[in-house]
């Protein structure tokens, strides 16, 4: 009986890993197959690739350590490139310039645009204002976003736009994982947190449809990271009670909130598929792409003890403290960054994205439905 019981507890196992992690192989070129002219992303600091640190040049994503696998600090918060330009490679398109960025603005956005902002939020700054949540890093949202992104359709699109933005793949986002890092800031409850869920996907609901209003036609809606395992909420929320943490060691609490977000975000994007049948709309899994690689980070080449560590960072069981951040004097970065999969702590390192990438591409190609 005993035996029996370990035989089948192998094969959930086994099980489980193939439907988290869906092919050995990955064909990181998919992309290339749906033909498509551009990519235009909104988001945060998971995608932003320039747009802040135009806003803000004393930002630290201005300054190295920020950039150092690509010689220069670009305004990508890691160490190195990030999901969307490993999406970009994966269409054989540029990587999508920072709609900011001047030089940009000089190619014509061939390739497509990015409108992410780090630190930018789903809900407009007075809507968290009017809940004491304070964003503390920009005053863009969604909505400023996409005031670009049209602004940019009327005036600088080439002749064929419409034609263009048809062939064109959307992501709308990730975004929303601010209002809730700022709302943790600033000693909101769970409860609280969860109260914010709903408003949050309900404006990424509307940024959808206004992106589908203005002709999008292959859209991609990423949903939230398992934030109870990253360093930042680790090192700020250490509860004594063994019972707070999974058996990753991530906070439970935490990474219930994300998945409620995620949960309700994939009900919404079935709700939009029914309102917009002629559109193709995704949801891209961002937890269980982040989970693939955490759970096979030794595989993968991750250092496993260092999993929960920031690599640019000092301080504590997970090399992070807000009062010494990555950029800071004196604030180590570690000697094998392509070890970690925590960058600075808040996001990960050029590696982790790229399994990342490879994990999401994988997963999206073919509910793309691309005739090419």
């Amino acid at each position: 009986m005993a035996t029996s019981n370990v035989v089948c507890a192998l094969v959930l196992s086994s099980l489980f890993h193939f439907l988290l992690v869906p092919v050995l192989s990955r064909d990181v070129h998919a992309l290339e197959k749906c033909g498509f002219k551009a990519i235009y992303q909104l988001g945060d600091s998971i995608a932003d690739t320039g747009n802040l640190i135009r806003e803000n040049p004393l930002s630290p994503y201005a300054s190295f350590p920020y950039g150092l696998k690509l010689s220069k600090p670009t305004g990508r918060c890691s160490n190195g490139l990030l999901m969307i330009d490993y999406i970009a490679r994966s269409a054989k398109l540029p990587y999508p310039g920072a709609y900011l960025n001047s030089a940009r603005k000089f190619s014509g956005g061939r390739g497509g645009v990015n409108f992410a902002v780090a630190g930018s939020t789903a809900l407009p700054a007075e809507a968290l204002s009017s809940k004491n949540i304070v964003n503390i890093v920009t005053n863009e949202s969604l909505s400023s976003q996409l005031e670009w992104m049209f602004s940019y359709f009327n005036t600088t699109c080439s002749e064929d736009c419409a034609q263009e933005i048809k062939s064109s793949l959307f992501m709308v986002g990730e975004i929303g994982g601010n209002d809730y890092n700022y709302a943790f800031l600033f000693n909101k409850t769970t409860e609280e947190l969860n109260a914010l869920v709903p408003e949050v996907v309900g404006a990424i609901k509307d940024a959808v449809a206004k992106a589908i209003g203005h002709g999008a036609r292959r859209v991609v809606v990423p949903g939230n990271f398992p934030i109870g395992c990253f360093p930042l909420y680790l090192s700020q929320s250490q509860p004594n009670d063994a019972a707070a943490y999974d058996e990753f060691h991530c906070l439970k609490g935490l990474n219930s909130i994300a998945s409620y977000h995620n949960e309700l975000l994939k009900q919404t994007v079935e709700g939009l598929k029914t309102n917009y049948p002629d559109v193709i709309i995704v949801y891209g899994d961002y937890y269980k792409a982040f989970m693939s690689i955490y759970q096979n980070a030794q595989s993968l080449g991750f250092d496993t003890k260092s999993v929960q560590k920031a690599c640019c960072g000092t301080g504590g069981h997970h090399n992070f403290s807000l009062w010494r951040m990555c950029g800071a004097p004196d604030v180590p970065v570690c000697p094998n960054p392509d070890q970690h999969i925590s960058w600075d702590g808040v996001h990960l390192t050029q590696k982790a994205y790229q399994h990342m990438a490879e994990w999401l591409i994988n997963d999206i190609f073919p509910k793309l439905q691309c005739s090419a």
